[in-house]
């Protein structure tokens, strides 16, 4: 067995945020290699859905939207999963309670059959779901309405050079400050590992960073270097998503059209 080794090294190549507008015409197949459709919706659009959606589900999910304490975190749960089944069985041409999901060992979902790369990701008003063929996805959105102490955070999780940047941007501190975490949590779950301590290692404020890492799981599953594309949706939502290869073209699509 080849050792891992101790410290290895990470490019990354960030664009954006570029502000989309959905596109006028919902996709009827899977974006080609190197293209990413990004399926995105405020959760006040979706809940005329919930009720049909949550027929989708399977048990396991069902047992696991039962679990959350909170009302409003099994809604989002129920219209998160409703919705990523929906739009899979829309590519797929399958009934979404039809698919089947496997986990790779850091729990990241994959199909059982079918060939697309999906993500899915959430915040407390909206949801979002990257879809790719060929290449793997890391898909994170925010909402700057939400409530952080992000000075606190970015201190903790990032390096001087982007809290610098962070405190440069004033008034937008907060946005900057979600702009550099979806980047990195995007390149964390395309790469299946997911949760890592060590976010200082991906330096995520320029254009291009070689970054050297050491974290022995990450080292071992991530792939030489991450293209990171991030966009603003709406008013208050950012998103980013990241693939190993560069990110030709990201279609915006509304997932509140997605009716049953």
């Amino acid at each position: 067995m080849t050792p891992i080794p101790v410290v290895r090294s990470l490019e990354l190549h960030c664009e954006g945020p570029v502000l989309l507008s959905p596109a006028d015409a919902l996709p009827l197949t899977a974006p080609s290699d190197g293209r990413v459709h990004a399926w995105y919706a405020p959760l006040d659009r979706l809940d005329p859905f919930r009720s049909a959606w949550v027929e989708h589900l399977d048990p396991n999910e069902r047992d696991r939207a039962e679990r959350f304490r909170f009302a409003r975190d099994r809604r989002r749960f129920e219209l998160a999963h409703g919705l990523l089944r929906t739009i899979l069985g829309h590519y797929l041409g399958r009934p979404p309670r039809s698919l089947a999901f496997e986990r790779g060992p850091h729990g990241k979902p994959a199909l059982t059959t079918g060939g697309l790369e999906f993500n899915l990701s959430d915040t407390k008003d909206a949801v979002l779901v990257g879809i790719s063929s060929g290449q793997a996805i890391g898909a994170d959105i925010e909402t700057s309405d939400r409530e952080v102490d992000h000075l606190a955070v970015g201190d903790h999780y990032f390096v001087p050079d982007e809290m610098e940047a962070i405190r440069a941007a004033g008034e937008g501190s907060k946005e900057r400050f979600l702009l550099y975490w979806t980047r990195k949590e995007a390149i964390l779950k395309a790469s299946g590992v997911g949760i890592m301590e060590d976010l200082r290692s991906l330096r995520v404020d320029l254009p291009f960073h070689s970054a050297r890492i050491t974290h022995p799981e990450f080292m071992r599953m991530a792939a030489p270097g991450y293209h990171v594309m991030s966009l603003r949706a709406g008013p208050t939502h950012l998103i980013s998503l990241a693939m190993p290869g560069p990110i030709q073209d990201v279609l915006l699509l509304d997932a509140a059209r997605l009716a049953p």
